[in-house]
This record gives structure tokens, C-alpha cells and sequence, in this order.
């Protein structure tokens, strides 16, 4: 269990949040709102209102950066984006949720026959769910998408795309202390300062040694977030000046070091292969690549669904590479196919909450699967319509800066945009394995998203913003300037 430390930390990063806003640009601040949040607070510990969605270091920073932007700082942030596909993904994603709960207000009940006579006593059940419901689940997929909103506001000018790359780039060197430490000596940190272990320890171990694990959910998502770094770095120093193009060059010789301590193969092969197309390939070859792994990504489920993916002999190659990778890829295969044939029973509109998606023991209401990819979490959770809704806003953002890429062919664009896409397809693949959709993610998409509708009209935002901040002045009457900002 949490301790109070845990605790305090959610209680307090509010306020950490608020001097953030107050000393920094505002760009930096919302960075580090959410950068900070995700890597400092601890996992699991949640704070369970009635009425709202669970307030955990997902959410609080999500809530707080929004709020303090538009409430404190009175800027605006859009809600709809400008492409009409975008918008109508967006409303979906909001609204996808109503069939969902309309149509799982019968509870899941377990039971068992009696020793004589046929009685049948039940053991346990998951209630179904009901319309107070609703609202709860309506204000969770808000404040998902809130850093999404913010990022295409805020961050999708080349200023502000830098700004998000140098800020992954310093928490990845920040972070390779503790990370190290533990390598070194066991992950323990989250342990010792905030009184638990958030998984099971047998799979911090790996090749006789140890995998960091930090204060994130798992020593994959910590692989995961030294794979940014890398190819913040990596995009930083090419394109900054020569003196500080080496000084780069050698961090991410550094990260990468450390993306190899940390025995995450999936997170190696990624740093392998999109690395030295962010170093060396053109952007329109950059995007290119992002766009092939976005439709890997969405088209994956689809056709394991339809049972076209031949697993078997996936299975045979990564056997041929190790066996405990096999069998680690066997066991998500496993427990795939169980929760897809759970989901086929409502297969549009999902389960819905309180693991009502999960495969359970129909007599004891024990789990019995595992779900490891976020894409069949949101499957059998939403259904298709919240898997359209949830990918959809994922991958568009890519697909339209490819289209502004090709109609801008020779003109200057920012050398940030395809590097921070290819992040976000990598995030996509990730996702097909493992839950780590967090609003780091949800920063890129809307950076690219906003980057993409800046190319296709210079004016989206300035003539927002210069009537708003007309507004702030006459209202202001003589009070001091808010922070300034890169934009």
C-alpha cells in the first residue's frame, strides 16, 4: 500500500505545478506539469472521489496544467481542432462512451451449482453500470484528451516542438541516475520512499541482472522513455550548431548506454531502426516511416481479429532469438486470443469498467487473463467505436503532416515535426504490446496535429489570440504581464 509520502505527493503537485506556471514560460511550464508528474509521482497511489474519474499522476497534472492556463493565465486553449475528421474523432472519443454504459447496466454474475438439487449460489459479481456512471466516464476521456489540446495550442509552433524535445532530452539525463542506481542495485526507490512495489519483481529480473523501474508502472515504460530521449537528442543535435551538435552526439551515445542496461528488447529494436532515420534521413523519409508503422499499428488488431496474423510463426523467429522472449510473446498471444473472443460478445460498444472486459472463472470470478497491449484494453473496454475514436486521433495527426510535408516540398519546415511523429508511431507500435499511452503521448499528437494545421494555414491561432489577448489587456487595466511565452 501507498504510504502517506505517495500521498502527499498528489496532494501537493498542485501547487508545484502553480509555481511552474508562475516562473517559466508557459510552454515549459506545461512540459514539465507533465513530464515532471509522470516520472516523480507514484504509480498506482489514486485518490478515489465519487462522481469523477480516479485523481492520479495521469490526471491531476492533466487537470491542473489545463486549469491553470486557461483559469490563471487566462490563455485560450481551442477545442476543436480545424480538420473535420479531427474533430469528429474528438467528439467520438468523448461521446463513445454513452452506448458503452447504455448498453452494460446488467452485472456480470458468477456462479456455481449446489452439492444436491439444482440450486445455483452466487459467488460473486461486477454490477453493471448506470447512468451516475456516465458522467464520470464522460469527464475521464476529457481530461485525456486535455494535454492533446494543450500540445496543439501550445507546443506546435517549431519553438515550442523544440521545447518539448530539450525537456525529454534533460528528464532523460536526469533520469538515468536513478535508473542506473537501480541497475546497479535492484529496484528499490519506490520501495523505500513511497512504501511499495508497483509490480511484480520477478519480471525486474532479466539476464541475470536487474531492469530499472523507477517510480513508473514498469521497467518497460522506463525503456520506453530513454528510447525519447534518444531521439530527442538525437533531433536536437541536428539541428543545432556544430559545438553543440558534439555535446548531443555524445548523450545520446550516453541514453543509449542505458537503453541497453535496461534489457527491453522492443525498446532496442525501436532505437535501432528510427534512431539513424532521425540522424541521417530527410523528413520526408522520416514521415514516411512514421506513416508505415501508424498503419502497422491501426491494421494490427483488425486482422488479429480475424485471426489473419500468423502468429505461430512469429512465435518460430522470436524463438530464434530467445527463448524467454518467445515465451514472454506466447503468454501476450495467449491472453490475446482470450480477450478477444471475451470482446466478440459485445463487440461495438465494449464491456465498459470494473474489469468487466477481463476473462474470469465463471464459477470463483477470478482473472484469468492478462491484458498487456492498450489496444485490447480500449477494445474490450469501448469496442470498435472507442478503438476507431482513440487510434483515430492518434495516427491522423501523422498522416496530415505527411499531406502539409508533400504540398510544402522544398520549403523550410520545422526540424523538430518528424522526429516528435516518428515518437508517436513508435508509441503506436509500443501500444500493440504493452499499455503506455500517457499523456506524454497525447503531448506529441497534438504537437504534430497543430504543427500540420500551422503549414496548411499560418493564421489557425493568431487571429484567436489576438483577440483574446485584447480582451486580457482591457481587462488587465495595469496588472503585470503573465510569464512570456515562445509564441
Amino acid at each position: 500500500m501507498p504510504n502517506a509520502l505517495a500521498y502527499l505527493m498528489l496532494l501537493i503537485w498542485p501547487l508545484v505545478s502553480l509555481l511552474l506556471f508562475l516562473r517559466l514560460p508557459l510552454e515549459r511550464a506545461i512540459l514539465w506539469c507533465f513530464i515532471g508528474g509522470y516520472l516523480m509521482l507514484p504509480p498506482v497511489a489514486e485518490f478515489d472521489l465519487p462522481l469523477v474519474p480516479d485523481m492520479d499522476k495521469y490526471s491531476i497534472p492533466s487537470v491542473v496544467a489545463f486549469a491553470l492556463c486557461v483559469w490563471l493565465l487566462r490563455k485560450p486553449v481551442p477545442l476543436w481542432p480545424r480538420h473535420k475528421l479531427a474533430r469528429a474523432l474528438s467528439i467520438l472519443f468523448v461521446l463513445c462512451v454513452v452506448p458503452t454504459v447504455l448498453t452494460n447496466g446488467d452485472p456480470v454474475l458468477f456462479r456455481v451449482l449446489g452439492d444436491s438439487g439444482p440450486i445455483v449460489f452466487l459467488t460473486d459479481m461486477l454490477p453493471g453500470l448506470r447512468w451516475r456512471d456516465l458522467g464520470s466516464v464522460i469527464i475521464n476521456q476529457i481530461i485525456v484528451l486535455m494535454p492533446f489540446l494543450l500540445a496543439r495550442r501550445y507546443l506546435s509552433c517549431e519553438a515550442g516542438q523544440k521545447e518539448l524535445l530539450l525537456a525529454l532530452f534533460l528528464a532523460g539525463l536526469a533520469y538515468s541516475i536513478p535508473a542506473l542506481f537501480e541497475i546497479r542495485f535492484s529496484p528499490q526507490l519506490n520501495t523505500w520512499i513511497y512504501g511499495f512495489f508497483q509490480h511484480d519483481f520477478a519480471q525486474m529480473m532479466r539476464q541475470g541482472g536487474f531492469r530499472p523501474i523507477v517510480f513508473l508502472p514498469h521497467a518497460l515504460w522506463l525503456a520506453f522513455f530513454i528510447f525519447t530521449t534518444i531521439v530527442a537528442a538525437v533531433a536536437l543535435g541536428r539541428a543545432a550548431q556544430e559545438r553543440e551538435r558534439t555535446n548531443f552526439a555524445l548523450a545520446a551515445v550516453y541514453l543509449f548506454a542505458v537503453l541497453y542496461l535496461c534489457k527491453s528488447l522492443a525498446s532496442l529494436v525501436y532505437g535501432l531502426a528510427i534512431v539513424p532515420m532521425v540522424a541521417l534521413a530527410p523528413p520526408r523519409w522520416q514521415i514516411r516511416l512514421a506513416m508505415v508503422i501508424a498503419v502497422i499499428a491501426v491494421t494490427y488488431p483488425m486482422l488479429r481479429n480475424l485471426g489473419l496474423i500468423p502468429t505461430d510463426a512469429i512465435l518460430a523467429q522470436a524463438e530464434a532469438i530467445s527463448a524467454d522472449r518467445a515465451q514472454s510473446l506466447g503468454y501476450r498471444f495467449d491472453n490475446e486470443a482470450m480477450m478477444l473472443e471475451r470482446a466478440a460478445e459485445k463487440p461495438w460498444f465494449g464491456w465498459g469498467g470494473w474489469g468487466r472486459n477481463l476473462v474470469r472463472d465463471m464459477e470463483t470470478g477470478q482473472i484469468i487473463s492478462v491484458p498487456d497491449g492498450r489496444w485490447i484494453i480500449t477494445f474490450g473496454t469501448f469496442g470498435w467505436l472507442g478503438y476507431v475514436a482513440e487510434m483515430g486521433l492518434l495516427t491522423l495527426p501523422i498522416f496530415l503532416l505527411g499531406r502539409e510535408l508533400r504540398r510544402h516540398k522544398g520549403s523550410a519546415t520545422s526540424p523538430y515535426a518528424t522526429p516528435i511523429a516518428l515518437i508517436l508511431a513508435a508509441t503506436l507500435a509500443d501500444m500493440l504490446l504493452n499499455a503506455t499511452l500517457i499523456p506524454i503521448t497525447w503531448l506529441c499528437a497534438g504537437s504534430v496535429l497543430g504543427y500540420a494545421e500551422r503549414l496548411g494555414n499560418p493564421d489557425v491561432f493568431r487571429s484567436k489570440r489576438s483577440l483574446f489577448d485584447g480582451q486580457q489587456a482591457m481587462s488587465a487595466s495595469g496588472t503585470a504581464a503573465g510569464p512570456r511565452t515562445l509564441l
